[in-house]
C-alpha cells in the first residue's frame, strides 16, 4: 500500500509537523514538572496528615479503650471490695447480735439470782421474826401452862427461856407433817 496524499510513510501516528511534536513534548514536560513539583507534594502531605489524623484516631480509640478497661477492671475490684466488707458487716452484725443477746440472758438471770436471793433473805427475816415472836408468846403461853400445872410459878425468866427453847428445839427436829400427840 502507498501513503495517500498528506500522508506520512511511516504511519498514522507520525506527526506531519515535528515543530508540533517538540511543542507538544515541552508542554507535556513542563505539566509533568509542575504537576510532579507542586501537586502532587500538596497530595503526599495531604495523604499523610488523613493518615495520620486516622491513626491518631486509632490511637485515642485504643487508649480510650484500654482506659475503660482500667476502670471497668477498678469498678470490680471495687465492687468485690464493697461486697466483702458488706459482708464482713453482716458477720460483724451478727456476732453483735449474738453477744448482745447472751449479754441480755446474762442479766435476765442474773436480775433473776437477785430476786431470789432477795426473796430468800425476806422469808429468812420473817422467819427469823416469826420464830422470835413464836418463842415470846409461845415461851409466855407455856410458862403460864406449865406453873398451872406444876402449882408453883415460873416466872424466873431464864428457867422460862430455857423450856421455851427446849421447847422449839424438840419442834424443830419433828419432821414436817407428823403431828404432836
Amino acid at each position: 500500500m502507498l501513503p495517500l496524499a498528506g500522508e506520512s510513510p511511516l504511519g498514522p501516528l507520525l506527526p506531519e509537523h515535528w515543530e508540533e511534536f517538540w511543542i507538544g513534548l515541552a508542554l507535556f514536560a513542563i505539566v509533568y514538572f509542575a504537576i510532579a513539583k507542586f501537586i502532587v507534594p500538596k497530595f503526599e502531605q495531604t495523604y499523610a496528615e488523613r493518615t495520620a489524623a486516622i491513626q491518631g484516631g486509632i490511637e485515642k480509640a485504643e487508649a480510650a479503650q484500654a482506659e475503660a478497661s482500667a476502670a471497668l477492671e477498678e469498678y470490680r475490684a471495687q465492687l468485690a471490695t464493697a461486697r466483702d466488707e458488706a459482708s464482713r458487716i453482716r458477720e460483724e452484725a451478727k456476732t453483735q447480735g449474738a453477744a448482745i443477746i447472751a449479754d441480755m440472758r446474762q442479766q435476765a438471770a442474773d436480775e433473776s439470782n437477785r430476786m431470789l436471793a432477795n426473796a430468800k433473805a425476806q422469808i429468812d427475816a420473817e422467819r427469823a421474826a416469826a420464830v422470835n415472836a413464836l418463842r415470846t408468846e409461845v415461851g409466855g403461853l407455856a410458862t403460864t401452862l406449865a406453873g398451872r400445872i406444876v402449882g408453883e410459878s415460873l416466872d424466873d425468866d431464864e428457867r422460862a427461856r430455857r423450856t421455851v427453847d427446849r421447847f422449839i428445839a424438840d419442834l424443830e427436829q419433828q419432821p414436817a407433817g407428823v403431828e404432836h400427840a
